[in-house]
């Protein structure tokens, strides 16, 4: 048993691969014995850390406002002496940066995690903190981290983006989901989750563009959007409109939920990126992976070395274009048979299950713990 009293820093707890990815990671370093403290902004996955005996510190790690990051300072030094932490570990940008003024006046053993890559434009490279060691969640960030900033290889562990295989399942159970949203078995059901925000709006602008064209094509077409962020209510309104045009409630805009896992069950297709389409993987559905940054397409045997190189992200390829995205849905939803929809869901479940564990990521993170504590 682990005795060590690591805090975990983050922006905030709200629907998002990085926010999912670091729940996880807490609940699994408390499950093997260390004693694991959360600071952020707050959001809707505190109860399930606090379900998990996970302590949780809301401090304003949620923007760079000069105020705000005084105060998250001295709120997490406080912290850090009340709790007797061993090694911190941040998550973000902004948490990374006051966490690393700690860091060179305190001592303590220090780790970030890149989840993703940022702009180094305009001096953002200079306000970025990395720890003693830091975490890259696939190749092509230890590659960026590498490009961008001044970190030895040796000082950077890839992992990757471990999903709980039981809790995403074909097996889940959504009937009290399909019953909320009144979802039957005859609808054919696509779902796309992640955060709406005007960063992430590329995707969520090409799906709502093409849905009034595949309503009319795709018999009993529902469109289902799980998620929150600066534009959901932009969203709503485009929503509105093409329920108004269809005639029929065909997009339905969930908002921010934490049963992720009974969303990702019920969907005929899954569409997204990152982290939620591996959670799709793992409970058996079809994936057409189209990200922000780049689209993939369909996943499967062919598509999966790229999908990988970029973590899932869609990065080093063309963005999508309404055309092809369109195309992909129908291939899937009216081209392919029932069983043939089944093998592609059974694919990709095979694929998380031998590749992206959460026990697999909490020990990758472990190893670079021990490094640190071990040192001290």
């Amino acid at each position: 048993m682990h005795k060590y009293n690591i805090l975990i820093t983050t922006m905030r707890l709200d629907i998002g691969g990085a926010e999912t990815h670091i729940v996880e990671l807490a609940k699994g370093l408390a499950q093997v014995g260390f004693n694991v403290v959360v600071a952020s902004t707050g959001g809707v996955y505190e109860k399930e850390l606090i379900s998990s005996n996970i302590k949780l510190y809301h401090v304003p790690l949620d923007n760079k406002k000069p105020h705000n990051v005084v105060k998250a300072y001295n709120q997490l030094k406080s912290i850090i002496e009340e709790e007797k932490i061993d090694l911190v570990h941040a998550h973000a940008r902004i948490p990374g940066f006051i966490c690393g003024l700690l860091h060179k006046k305190m001592r303590f053993p220090f780790v970030t995690t890149a989840h993703g890559t940022w702009k180094t434009g305009y001096g953002l490279r200079y306000i970025t903190n990395w720890g003693q060691k830091t975490v890259a969640v696939s190749e092509d960030i230890r590659k960026y981290l590498l490009d961008n900033y001044k970190i030895e290889d040796k000082d950077i562990k890839v992992t990757i983006n471990g999903i709980d295989t039981d809790k995403f399942s074909p097996a889940v159970d959504c009937s009290d989901v399909m019953a909320e949203l009144k979802l039957t078995a005859e609808d054919t059901k696509i779902v796309y989750i992640s955060r709406f925000d005007s960063d992430r709006s590329y995707i969520i602008n090409k799906l709502l563009e093409i849905i009034p064209e595949l309503a009319k094509k795709i018999k009993s077409l529902k469109v289902i959007m799980v998620g929150s962020g600066n534009i959901l209510d932009i969203v709503r309104e485009k929503a509105q409109e093409i329920n108004n045009s269809t005639g029929n409630n065909t997009v339905i805009v969930a908002g921010s939920r934490t049963d992720i896992n009974k969303f990702t069950a019920l969907a005929d297709l899954f569409i997204g990126f990152g982290r939620s389409s591996l959670e799709a993987l793992a409970s058996g559905r079809p994936l057409i992976l189209a990200g922000n940054v780049g689209y993939i397409g369909i996943l499967d045997e062919h598509s999966l070395d790229a999908a990988i190189k970029s973590n899932f992200s869609g990065r080093g390829n063309n963005k999508a274009e309404s055309e092809i995205l369109r195309n992909d849905i129908m291939k899937v939803l009216l081209q392919m048979g029932v069983e043939e929809r089944k093998a592609l869901g059974a694919f990709g479940r095979s694929v998380i299950e031998n590749n992206y564990s959460v026990k697999k990521m909490v020990q990758d993170n472990i190893e670079v713990y021990m490094q640190l504590l071990e040192q001290k």
